[in-house]
């Protein structure tokens, strides 16, 4: 069977584009209302998409005056949307840094239960300093401590998903057993940050555990998702940046002894669509002209962890030295360094930067004809680029309409993607093998059970 490439869709604000909230052809509906998000989770089912993604923000931005956003709390979102679909997977962000394990464990089991197996955490290490104020901290958390902190909460969460066996719940009447104690186990967790006793108490996932999902470009990043996602939300600005993080982290995937096939890499794609390519620029160019440049200034700043760019000019060339290093930076570290390689690469001037990123925060940005943007979509997808796409539509309904009908499309002829979903999970959708229970491990005996649990 032909390769398939998988497709998600990212759920933001009105659009992805920072003035759609602003734009006529985008939705009425208030940004607080669960019908949108239900309406964008139904048109995407019917469209065959294999998952839909919320992100996740631990403050309140600065730009609040001039900026819209996705203001309700994502994982409460997704038990809305589950009643509403029956197919989709259902992608959920939250923090490892401002949340306990046992919680997110139970909350994400939930919608997995709930949704019969359509559940995925997106793991974040948060790094917005006004987060850190809002969670009794005194500043931002290092880059380095959010993921050592993260990868104890990843072995948490881990075994108080496989803390029931797959069979323990016989609920059974007529003998009056409901659940086998000998297949529930504690975990007995005791780290630095983490004293877990366990089991969950809530049985196995439909999934045996949510599908995971992650982020982070940064080196430690990688590492982190090479270990840990099932499927990598990536940001590029070109395709030969996606092909190097492609490559390099199936390599990093295999040496962590993971089947490389089975970490799903999706750049972001955010394709304005038209009749025509003329067409497509008109209205790319109608709506860059409702965007502020001095909010784009005031989020480029939350980039670069709150750096003062209010001396530089908006039309002079940008030059690599008129950003702090990376290195330094304790946000979103991968994202500093797709922004930096942009300008030295194209030497734009602030405003040409700021109107880029206006497009979709550092994603790939383009637009044209339905024809153009499937050539660019198997393009990548043929040449160790992607294994799918984040699908960020600028402008919500009415350009993912344009990408539902017209591009995937050419895509299902062209044997790209299907035409009908196959299973009923996520991970049946992103076609990953169900996870291994400790309690298929022959050590495991109900003898070995009891002594860990202290009978």
């Amino acid at each position: 069977m032909k390769r398939q490439m998988h497709l998600n869709l990212f759920i933001h604000s009105r659009g992805h584009h920072e003035a759609s909230w602003r734009h006529p052809q985008t939705s009425p509906l208030a940004l607080t209302d669960i019908r949108y998000y239900q309406d964008l989770a139904q048109r995407a089912e019917a469209a065959k998409f294999d998952s839909i993604f919320l992100a996740d923000q631990l403050a309140l931005g600065g730009d609040v005056a001039q900026a819209a956003r996705t203001w309700l709390e994502p994982i409460t979102v997704l038990a809305a949307l589950a009643v509403a679909t029956q197919r989709i997977g259902l992608i959920a962000t939250a923090s490892t840094t401002y949340t306990e394990p046992f919680n997110l464990a139970r909350q994400f089991g939930s919608i997995d239960h709930i949704s019969n197996g359509r559940a995925a955490w997106n793991i974040v290490t948060s790094w917005l300093a006004t987060a850190a104020s809002n969670y009794g901290g005194d500043g931002q958390v290092t880059h380095a401590d959010r993921y050592t902190r993260g990868e104890e909460f990843m072995e948490v969460v881990k075994a108080l998903w496989d803390s029931w066996a797959d069979d323990a719940v016989v609920d059974d009447r007529e003998s009056g057993i409901y659940a086998r104690a000998d297949r529930i186990r504690p975990i007995n967790h005791s780290g630095e940050f983490y004293r877990v006793a366990g089991p969950l108490n809530q049985p196995r996932c439909p999934q045996g555990r949510p599908v995971l999902v992650q982020a982070g470009s940064s080196d430690t990043g990688r590492r982190f998702a090479a270990r840990h996602a099932d499927a990598v939300f990536t940001a590029h600005m070109a395709k030969e940046t996606a092909q190097e993080f492609y490559t390099d982290l199936k390599r990093l995937a295999a040496e962590e002894g993971r089947n490389p096939e089975h970490v799903l890499i999706l750049p972001g794609l955010s394709p304005m669509i038209a009749g025509t390519e003329a067409e497509a620029q008109r209205l790319v160019r109608e709506t860059n002209e409702l965007t502020d440049p001095e909010v784009g200034r005031k989020r480029l700043s939350g980039r670069f962890g709150g750096h003062d760019f209010s001396h530089l000019p908006l039309d002079k060339p940008l030059a690599p030295e008129d950003f702090p290093s990376p290195e330094t930076v304790e946000a979103a570290r991968s994202r500093t360094e797709v922004i930096i390689n942009l300008v030295r690469r194209d030497k734009p001037t602030l405003r040409q930067l700021l109107g880029y990123l206006a497009g979709a925060r550092g994603h790939y940005v383009t637009a044209g004809t339905p024809e153009q943007i499937a050539d660019l979509i198997e393009d990548w997808f043929d040449d160790g680029a992607a294994d799918g796409f984040n699908v960020m539509p600028p402008l919500l309904p009415v350009q993912l309409d344009a990408f539902s009908t017209q591009v995937i499309p050419i895509l299902q002829r062209r044997g790209l993607f299907r035409t009908e979903y196959s299973g009923t999970t996520l991970r049946e959708h992103y076609g990953l093998p169900w996870p291994q229970s400790v309690f298929d491990d022959p050590a495991w005996s109900p003898k070995t059970l009891e002594a860990v649990a202290g009978v």
